[in-house]
């Protein structure tokens, strides 16, 4: 599904990305692990097109993306998520969800005049289909609320719902459990591994190596920019050079 080839990414001489590769496969939940500073969000960042490489190859299903715009890759089946969340405040949590509807025939200008009908149905089902959203990641009861009343954890919802709507295969998701009550930790955990049950497959940045551990069968390291280890959650805790780099060996 994803392969990163020895990508590198350098900002004045230093190198926040290098020469890291890596694979998510179709259905696959692979953790990316580190201590702050690693270059975990930079990575996301080049895979999800906000920022390009300096060398090395993006490939989705095959194909290379490192010069393609995010929407193209959203277009592909990549989705991504923020560590701190990004709803529209005055918007309703309905609302949220529907813009990320993704080919909507309303957005051409001559076929709001030529296919109403078929707008009015497209429409439909793109509400509809949000609704069954919002139930399903616990917020259907404020489908009609502003979003800027949902609490920290709850926006962590909206945004997997939102992400959702746009019916990717792969999402990125960037620290899912950061600074969220441990109920609604256990709810999103359990929401993602649903999701993921549909064939969704996921790449998560997280510090919380229980969440990690209970979702991931495959986890890679990452410091100073490079991938430290990689392999099973049990084994890559336990790993000196893993504990080095969290601890700086005090653990040792």
């Amino acid at each position: 599904m994803l392969e990163v080839r020895a990508v590198s990414r350098q900002f004045g001489g230093v190198s926040a990305v290098d020469g890291v590769s890596m694979s998510v496969a179709r259905g696959e939940i692979v953790g990316l692990i580190g201590p702050n500073g690693a270059g975990k969000t930079t990575l996301f960042n080049l895979i999800a097109g906000t920022t390009r490489p300096s060398s090395g190859q993006i490939l989705i299903d095959g194909a290379p993306v490192e010069n393609e715009p995010q929407y193209a890759r959203l277009r592909r089946g990549l989705g991504r998520t923020f560590q701190i969340p990004r709803p529209f405040p005055g918007m309703t949590l309905i609302e949220n969800l529907l813009v990320a509807a993704q080919g909507q025939t309303g957005e051409r200008m001559f076929a709001n005049w030529f296919r109403p009908g078929t707008i009015a149905g497209e429409e439909r089902r793109h509400i509809e289909r949000a609704m069954t959203l919002l139930d399903f990641v616990t917020l259907v009861g404020l489908a009609h609320q502003p979003a800027r009343v949902l609490s920290g954890g709850q926006r962590k919802l909206l945004e997997l719902a939102r992400v959702m709507m746009a019916e990717p295969a792969l999402v990125l998701l960037d620290e899912p459990a950061a600074g969220v009550h441990p109920n609604l930790v256990e709810t999103i955990m359990s929401r993602i591994a649903e999701i993921n049950r549909r064939g969704v497959a996921f790449l998560i940045i997280e510090h919380n190596i229980d969440l990690v551990s209970r979702l991931c069968r495959h986890v890679l390291v990452m410091a100073s920019g490079r991938v430290l280890a990689e392999g099973k959650p049990a084994e890559v805790v336990r790993d000196p050079r893993v504990i080095e780099a969290y601890l700086g060996g005090a653990a040792a």
